[in-house]
């Protein structure tokens, strides 16, 4: 599995932090970590709507297969993925949090709220999160019993958002042409996105912004 990293502008500072709780996890699995940034508050500025914008490009591109992501509540960029098709994200605070999203939504992003309550241990709750995240195949139900209906409400939802989303290119295009640029302005997203893109018309596409 392939998981990138994207933080916004309001907790740029923590990349770090969240890079190497979220490492830790992945190598234990054998995951690749794909950092993405904000690398600082220096960096390119991302917006918790480029959030949305980036981790949607990178997911239907297939260029990674999960994101993880969030602000300072977790909850603008929780609503900024949603807002796009090929993106089921949860609002993630704690491990329960993470684990009943991986089993009964069985979702491919997560927002995290990296400044409510982030606090002494706030490295330790991130590793938490994630090892729950990740500790099982997701999808599988959660408690067991339930697997069935919940797997069966999950591909409901799945023909819902496809009847209710446009393709991407075409959203994108729809879109302030700064807004999206300034969502691959990243100082490696060209670098890292374009070796793993496996989308012929979003790379086509992220190609023609950004010239």
């Amino acid at each position: 599995m392939k998981i990138a990293l994207i933080n916004e502008n309001s907790q740029a500072a923590k990349n770090t932090v969240i890079y190497n709780a979220l490492k830790k996890v992945a190598d234990a699995h054998g995951f690749e970590v794909v950092n993405y940034g904000m690398y600082s508050a220096d960096s390119p500025s991302l917006t918790y709507v480029q959030n949305g914008i980036l981790a949607a490009t990178l997911l239907n591109a297939k260029a990674v297969d999960y994101v993880i992501t969030g602000c300072g509540t977790g909850e603008g960029a929780m609503l900024a993925l949603n807002s796009f098709p090929g993106v089921i994200c949860g609002h993630v605070a704690t491990p329960l949090d993470a684990y009943t999203f991986a089993q009964i939504n069985d979702g491919n992003a997560i927002s995290i709220p990296f400044a409510l309550g982030f606090g002494w241990g706030g490295d330790l709750n991130l590793e938490y999160i994630f090892e729950k995240l990740f500790c099982e195949p997701s999808g599988q139900g959660y408690p067991r019993e339930r697997a069935e209906p919940e797997q069966r409400n999950k591909k409901i939802l799945d023909g819902v958002r496809e009847k209710a989303f446009k393709p991407l290119v075409e959203i994108l295009e729809s879109l302030d042409k700064d807004l999206v640029k300034g969502a691959f302005a990243g100082e490696k997203f060209s670098e890292l996105f374009f070796k793993d893109c496996k989308d012929e018309k979003i790379g086509a596409f992220v190609k023609k912004i950004l010239a």
